[in-house]
């Protein structure tokens, strides 16, 4: 099953040039091939190319050098560049993964593990939750000499835990995966770095900081943030949040609108001032002017639900949990109480398995009861939209597959026997050659990050001058991109099927 039926041919060939230039049999099973054959057909030959005999679907030898990157390799790269849901599911099934058998996922050697101060390792420490590694720490009873050696060090871990502990992330373990962080829990622990540093004289700049955060744990981030103004430096805060506006020194509002509609000082100073702000929409619900109104009448939903029963990963303790269907059901609670291991880490992947026939590892429970009643799973979450550099809102809703069919339609289009293809930047054709189609080019800067600077050739638009000359109503394709969603709704208010989706992209703000 691993590759597309229609390259068959070309693939057996590869793996039999593969064969002859490792000198392994193919008709030996996978698993009793050395270690060696079985790492270059899983992980490549490294960058040395192998010469490929390819007898062509009209008999035609062909003799290519080729790079083989592995089975391992090319699995890992299209999970990461595809855009189609069903081609990562295919993927998934091929993929799982398990503790190290060397160090059961610990990631020291033994005799590093060896080592213990109060008969726990350097790993079990770094299993235990931010608040729990301090309680353990206070709690340590030390000898003499050992005082001497590690008193002032204990001081100074848990007065960096405490730091952690203050923005709200007591309940992160301390080995968790930086990949596993909210957006938010990552700038929290930069937070935290930064007031453990005691610089004077700074300009912070924090881009909403609250997300995520229960009302309990928001108190203990402005604490923080506080605490790093009153050292002596300026703190800038890009924030929606109520409680967070109302414990500023001084707010900017910029509005009024949205896009175009907005870009303007609307006000300018101390918060008392904002609510008589005529102009100013935050001030009105601000001052309870304006506000969500809360539905006095709640939906019954359609009488059927789900069970999930004996949730028990990472802190949750062998729960049950009843969820009505046809409903919004909203999971709350304070920060590290178990929301996110419930819903993202045992609720998704179980019924995405059960659903949907993938591989996901879902967390420790007993089982979904009822998922019969539903056919399908989807996450909604702040990952970046599409897999690759190139995705953008008009690709990952499908709208531009439409419009790309509508310029191929066009009078001089069908002169020039252009196809919906010529308009994408994914393929050759149509797109600027100098860039790929991407409209940058990367310059690399050796031991500094690398730098993109915009395409000499096409400007940035990542279509060559023909593809541009294509117009509709007076734009071309690069003209549309540039578009907002609401100035696109305006242009193709007649064409229903894009501009269906464009409403729908609009509705959401």
């Amino acid at each position: 099953p691993f590759f597309n039926m229609s390259y068959s041919n070309y693939y057996s060939q590869l793996i039999k040039s593969l064969a002859e230039e490792y000198e392994f049999d193919l008709n030996t099973p996978f698993k009793d091939l050395d270690e060696y054959a079985k790492r270059i057909i899983l992980y490549g030959t490294d960058g040395r190319r192998i010469k490929i005999s390819y007898i062509s679907h009209k008999g035609k030898i062909r003799h290519y050098y080729l790079k083989f990157e592995g089975l391992a390799n090319n699995l890992s790269r299209r999970y990461l560049e595809t855009e189609s849901e069903s081609q990562r599911i295919k993927i998934e099934k091929m993929i799982s993964s398990r503790p190290c058998s060397g160090c059961n996922g610990k990631r020291l050697r033994q005799e590093s593990l060896a080592v213990k101060i109060g008969s726990i390792s350097i790993a079990d420490f770094c299993e235990k939750t931010i608040e729990e590694g301090i309680k353990w720490l206070r709690s340590l009873k030390l000898t003499e000499r050992e005082k001497i050696i590690g008193e002032r060090l204990i001081k100074e871990i848990v007065e960096r835990l405490n730091f952690l502990k203050d923005v709200g992330l007591s309940y992160l373990t301390l080995d968790r995966k930086s990949s596993t962080l909210s957006a938010g829990e990552s700038q929290r622990i930069r937070l935290a770095t930064q007031i453990g540093s005691g610089l004077v004289g700074v300009l912070y700049i924090l881009d909403e900081p609250s997300i995520g955060l229960h009302q309990r744990d928001n108190k203990k981030l402005i604490n923080a943030l506080k605490r790093l103004r009153d050292l002596g430096n300026t703190i800038i805060v890009i924030e929606h949040d109520e409680e967070t506006i109302r414990n500023s020194d001084f707010v900017v509002d910029i509005g009024p609108g949205a896009g175009i509609h907005g870009g303007e000082i609307v006000f300018s100073g101390k918060l008392d001032d904002i609510y008589n702000c005529d102009k100013s929409i935050t001030g009105k619900y601000l001052s309870g002017e304006r506000f969500i109104p809360i539905p006095e009448i709640r939906r019954n939903g359609n009488g059927k639900y789900i069970i999930i029963k004996g949730a028990r990963e990472h802190n949750l303790k062998n729960i049950d949990v009843h969820i009505d269907l046809g409903k919004i059901i909203v999971v709350t609670g304070v920060s590290g109480s178990g929301k996110s291991t419930l819903i993202n880490e045992i609720l998704y992947p179980s019924l995405s398995n059960l659903l949907m026939r993938t591989n996901r590892s879902a967390g420790a429970h007993d089982g979904i009861h009822n998922y019969e009643n539903l056919d399908k799973v989807i996450v909604i979450d702040q990952s970046p939209i599409g897999r690759t550099p190139r995705s953008n809102p008009a690709t990952y809703t499908g709208v531009f597959t439409y419009i790309r069919e509508l310029y191929s339609r066009t009078h001089d289009s069908r002169i020039k026997g252009y196809k919906p293809g010529r308009f994408s930047f994914n393929v050759k054709g149509g797109r600027c050659e100098a860039c790929s189609g991407g409209g940058l080019i990367k310059i690399e800067m050796h031991f500094l990050p690398d730098i993109y600077i915009p395409c000499e050739v096409c400007k940035g638009k990542r279509f060559n001058r023909e593809t541009l000359e294509i117009r509709y109503k007076g734009k071309n394709i690069d003209d549309v991109l540039n578009m907002t969603v609401e100035e696109a709704m305006n242009f193709f208010k007649n064409i229903p099927r894009i501009n269906k989706k464009l409403e729908l992209i609009n509705d959401v703000g």
